[in-house]
């Protein structure tokens, strides 16, 4: 999806990607990370997700990064947060105690802003981009964090034979190329499913498979 897509799906209100609670797979597969308390974790692409208040339940410290000021100021005021807001070069760092969402470009990310990062949480940030800048996104992931942080990625992938429109099937191989020269890659969890999209008059249904994977950085990265 390309910015100015994201940003419309924001201002008309059409988040169905939007999860209403903490993502299950994140609950069962963070502990496994076993991260210092007080650590500082990624959210790329992070929209208002609930994934970020479990993880600072989790005494948790958390950085994100999200193109949509809608979103931002969303996540503040539905948890209840006052934040600052400075500006850093053409990102907005939004800040509360233990917590800094900058809003902008995830490219005008700099390497300073991430300098403590001890784990990355994506869930479906890969997935928001096409093939061609996914591999940009992954550079400039390897560009701008710590070598030794390991990474929660969570994928939903649909079949070859998908309905037309849906985001395109992101398969283990695909994964592999463009981690596989900086990280070890585990499958933690593979299911298959259903996804519901409600339509005119009728609810359709899409055949889904959920993905977790754990990437930990090779030695010599």
């Amino acid at each position: 999806m390309s910015g100015k897509l994201w940003k419309q799906a924001w201002e008309n209100d059409q988040i169905d990607f939007h999860q209403a609670a903490p993502n299950p797979l994140l609950q069962r597969y963070w502990p496994g990370l076993l991260l210092a308390p007080g650590a500082n974790v990624f959210v790329p692409l992070c929209g208002k997700s609930h994934d970020m208040a479990w993880l600072l339940s989790q005494n948790c410290r958390v950085t994100g990064i999200e193109l949509s000021p809608i979103a931002v100021a969303a996540f503040f005021r539905e948890s209840g947060l006052s934040p600052s807001q400075t500006r850093q070069g053409r990102l907005t760092r939004w800040h509360c105690e233990r917590l800094d969402i900058y809003c902008g470009d995830i490219f005008d990310l700099p390497r300073s802003a991430l300098a403590d990062i001890a784990a990355v949480y994506d869930r479906a940030a890969l997935l928001a981009f096409g093939p061609v800048m996914r591999q940009r996104y992954v550079r400039h992931l390897r560009a701008i964090l710590p070598v030794v942080s390991p990474i929660l990625l969570l994928t939903t992938g649909y079949p070859e034979d998908a309905e037309a429109g849906e985001p395109p099937f992101v398969i283990d191989a695909e994964i592999h190329a463009l981690y596989d020269a900086d990280f070890h890659i585990e499958l933690l969890h593979a299911e298959r499913g259903f996804e519901t999209h409600p339509g005119q008059g009728h609810v359709g249904l899409s055949r889904t498979e959920e993905k977790a994977h754990l990437l930990r950085a090779r030695s010599g990265r």
